[in-house]
């Protein structure tokens, strides 16, 4: 019996974060007879999916943090790494500072390169700068360009990369039918968290200034002052989680806030909320805005997140020029009580359903081993 292929990803860590969630999808769905899906991060850190990889055939490598200072050990950690593990021949690059080094040590060493979009910015200040700089050549090193939007696409690889026969988007797929909403679990995780009778705004996302919280939160405020019966679920971790908490505190919310961390019940969470708001201020394509959606929940964006998240009927965009008290109406207008409808369909016509993503994505590595691949995403 012939052996897997396997395929090289690379991240910076492998925490429950958007692109990482969106590969454990594809991973878990995958024939991993034929395929397998093996790791390289850059921490020596255990993560939050280490433990299913192993459960399910794959190997996590850990390497060196790139400083800058490092460049040249950074250089020689990957040479070294492909000289001592021959057996793959394709690499699936998702972490954008640095691809343009491993990228282009790869493919002298034979491999095929994937380079994947899942953004639309670099943030600001410095850093933003360095990485823009650091990611520029990636359109021209990759044989592949893929990306979970147009505008990531183009934000990465420019208009013209995102013309070329080798641009492929890659939704940002879910187990749909996970997502269905059900009663018995809605009741069960309200009871849970002792939110039973309550209105709930639901975010699911890093701690991270690019989800915005801060703006969340004073939203929130106005939604509570206009009703005590309300309660805000945030679930994620991060760096800035210790502001977001001193900010909430300030503002006399502590007993109305639940801090629900990194979590693996996400289908059940998104069961209890009521409305999901999402005020980011850059996206690629948020896999957890098509998760609420499957769930039927009424989700609340901002007009920067891309307008090919809104799969449904569901969604109301809004700019972020809006004052707090604006965004608090419109979540407070779906307080009434509604029907939770199923949208399955809806999701797997637009392309979201990781049944197909991952048939598509087998077929693409299986004839790209030998070059041979001419397929386009149906």
């Amino acid at each position: 019996m012939e052996k897997p292929i396997r395929i090289l990803h690379v991240f910076g860590r492998l925490d429950r974060g958007g692109a990482e969630t969106m590969i454990m999808n594809l991973y878990r769905n995958i024939d991993r007879s034929k395929i397998q899906f093996d790791f390289i991060i850059h921490t020596n850190e255990k993560c939050d999916y280490n433990d299913e990889i192993f459960s399910l055939g794959g190997k996590v490598y850990s390497i060196p943090r790139y400083t800058g200072k490092n460049h040249f050990i950074y250089k020689k950690v990957w040479k070294n790494f492909f000289k001592k593990h021959p057996e793959y021949k394709i690499i699936h690059g998702h972490m954008r500072s640095t691809a343009a080094i491993y990228l282009k040590i790869a493919k002298k060493n034979g491999l095929i390169t994937i380079a994947h979009s899942h953004s639309t910015s670099s943030g600001t200040g410095l850093l933003s700068i360095i990485k823009n700089t650091l990611q520029y050549p990636i359109r021209y090193i990759a044989n592949y360009r893929f990306s979970c939007s147009e505008a990531a696409g183009i934000w990465l690889f420019g208009k013209k990369g995102c013309r070329s026969e080798n641009f492929y988007i890659l939704n940002n797929a879910i187990d749909t039918k996970k997502f269905i909403f059900n009663e018995t679990i809605r009741i069960k995780k309200r009871k849970e968290f002792q939110i039973e009778g309550k209105f709930v705004i639901g975010h699911i996302g890093r701690f991270h200034a690019a989800k915005n919280h801060e703006f969340l939160v004073e939203i929130f405020k106005m939604i509570h002052d206009k009703n005590k019966n309300t309660v805000l679920m945030l679930v994620g971790d991060g760096s800035n989680r210790q502001v977001i908490e001193k900010k909430v505190q300030d503002l006399g919310l502590i007993d109305s806030v639940i801090f629900a961390g990194v979590r693996s019940d996400i289908p059940e969470l998104l069961q209890a909320m009521d409305v999901f708001v999402f005020p980011s201020l850059f996206e690629g394509l948020p896999v957890s805005v098509i998760e609420a959606q499957a769930a039927g929940l009424p989700c609340i964006i901002s007009k920067q997140i891309t307008p090919e998240v809104k799969v449904s009927d569901l969604v109301t965009s809004i700019s972020l020029r809006e004052p707090p008290e604006h965004w608090a109406k419109i979540v407070l207008s779906h307080s009434e009580g509604y029907d939770r409808g199923n949208i399955y369909s809806e999701i797997v016509k637009a392309g979201y359903d990781i049944k197909h993503t991952s048939k598509w994505l087998q077929k693409f590595y299986l004839e790209n081993r030998k070059w041979k691949f001419n397929g386009r995403i149906q």
